[in-house]
């Protein structure tokens, strides 16, 4: 038997809003009625706290909402809610890891939003196997699912991740659930990233953007707070990454040492690739020789840049650092590097010039290729290779 899609009553078309922006721009608007959501990350990284946060948005709002807590007692769990905040009359909370339980407080009392925290320490009682194996967590997402769609909840299951940092559990746990949510962040530094790796609602080239502080996770909607001090130093250079529908302004910094032994290469939130690529090519196509020589290159600030739009900026502030010359703040470069040497063109140009010249570039360093729309108050430098890119920053006059 089949039926016209036309006929069929668009049930779960109603978003609603987590509350919290960041997660809302990933998700697309916010969580969907009946839908399933799957949030991991590393252990600390803010899993439960942003679980909390939309817990607390959408209680202020008066709807009934469930935190289905089934690694910490309800007193832990009140203790962490009032570190965000006054906490909600409308927000309900059962310490249990019994999958039969939280069925039937979701049948019982139909919330519009549901957290279980987390799949890993629910289990089945009825099932041989320990809680958190692979047959236990497959069991009890595909009971929570199936009631999720049955009841209309937007149910939010908060999951683990392996020593390797993938998503503990089955594969077939990411087959199971609508959304993948994935929360990303060195524990010892504050910016957290958001990023959707499946959503079966919309697109997944949304990133969202949070800072650990020490009453919760604050949004940041705009990376402008990231930028470091004025120093005037070599080694250091602006450049625009596209993450989505943002651009973020990424401080590229570098610094070469006189090697006591086999020289070394460390690249953080760079990648390590890139950087061995972007050496070569230094030495071969520019005379600019490393071979000696430690080199440090990272990002200042917590945002990861690995995308081959900071090509340029990477090699150089690497440049920069090795002939002792700084390159002007107010200077943006962008664009790909080749093997030969030559600058080529990445997507979104115009978009990265005007991000750059909102958060202060006068000048930009791009390729000879791609078009371009003209961005009042900045004047576009265009080069068909990092040797002359290298020239134009060294001589500081545009």
């Amino acid at each position: 038997m089949t039926t016209s899609l036309l006929d069929v009553d668009d049930v779960g078309a109603q978003v609603n809003s987590t509350g919290v922006g960041e997660l809302d721009r990933v998700l697309g608007g916010g969580f969907i009625a009946g839908s399933t959501t799957l949030l991991f990350g590393e252990p600390g990284v803010g899993k439960s706290t942003l679980a909390l946060m939309s817990l607390r948005a959408l209680a202020a709002t008066g709807a009934p909402v469930l935190l289905i807590a089934a690694e910490e007692s309800v007193a832990q769990v009140a203790r962490r809610a009032r570190r965000l905040g006054a906490v909600p009359a409308g927000l309900d909370v059962a310490a249990s890891t019994d999958v039969d339980v939280a069925e039937e407080l979701l049948r019982s009392r139909r919330p519009m939003f549901c957290v279980v925290d987390s799949i890993s320490a629910m289990c089945d009682t009825a099932l041989g196997g320990v809680a958190g194996s692979v047959p236990q967590v497959r069991h009890v997402a595909e009971r929570l699912c199936s009631v999720a769609k049955e009841t209309g909840v937007a149910l939010l299951l908060v999951g683990h991740v392996t020593k390797d940092g993938e998503l503990a559990g089955p594969r077939a746990l990411e087959h199971l659930v609508d959304t993948v949510v994935r929360i990303e962040g060195d524990r010892n530094g504050s910016l957290r990233l958001l990023r959707a790796l499946k959503h079966r609602f919309g697109p997944t080239d949304e990133v969202g953007l949070l800072e650990m502080v020490s009453d919760g996770l604050r949004e940041m909607a705009d990376a402008k707070v990231l930028r470091g001090p004025e120093l005037d130093v070599p080694g250091v250079v602006f450049t625009v990454t596209n993450d989505g529908s943002r651009s973020f302004l990424i401080e590229m910094q570098a610094l070469v040492a006189t090697s006591l032994g086999s020289p070394r290469r460390v690249a953080h939130q760079v990648s390590s690739q890139r950087l061995a690529l972007l050496l070569a090519v230094l030495e071969s196509r520019c005379g600019v020789n490393t071979a000696s020589l430690d080199v440090f290159a990272a990002t200042a600030g917590g945002l990861p840049a690995n995308e081959p739009g900071v090509d340029v900026a990477l090699a150089l502030c690497v440049a920069s650092a090795s002939l002792n010359f700084a390159v002007p703040r107010t200077l943006a470069v962008m664009g790909e590097v080749g093997l030969a040497g030559e600058l080529r063109a990445v997507s979104g140009l115009t978009r990265r010039i005007r991000e750059a010249q909102r958060l202060g570039a006068t000048d930009v360093l791009v390729p000879c290729e791609g078009e371009l729309e003209d961005v009042a108050g900045v004047k576009v430098h265009r080069r068909r290779t990092l040797a002359e890119a290298i020239i134009v920053a060294q001589s500081g006059t545009f």
